[in-house]
């Protein structure tokens, strides 16, 4: 029997959830899912510039997790501007204890 998802501690909900090219319409893009975990994992490591243990102690997940999680962010953050796609943030194991990110 596989181990339990633990929640991942985020600071809220992002101000807006889908990204995309100018001038192209939604319905012609493929679009990429990234969830607010991820996009957490982004904010801590590269807005804020945290090193992995402490972010990882924030979200309340080992540091191991959180590498994973970033590196996976990172990887649909680099598809999407290369490849001129859509990106959609919402969903994932979450706990949104605080305020937003507005």
């Amino acid at each position: 029997m596989p181990r339990p998802m633990k929640y991942r501690i985020v600071n809220g909900h992002p101000v807006t959830n889908v990204f995309k090219p100018a001038g192209i319409p939604q319905c012609e893009l493929e679009e990429v899912l990234l969830t607010l975990d991820e996009l957490e994992s982004l904010r801590l490591a590269d807005l804020e510039g945290q090193y992995q243990e402490e972010a990882a102690r924030r979200m309340g997940i080992s540091r191991q997790t959180f590498g994973n999680i970033v590196e996976s962010a990172r990887k649909k953050v680099a598809d999407v501007l290369v490849n001129g796609k859509s990106l959609r943030i919402e969903g994932g194991y979450v706990d949104i204890p605080g305020p937003s990110f507005r």
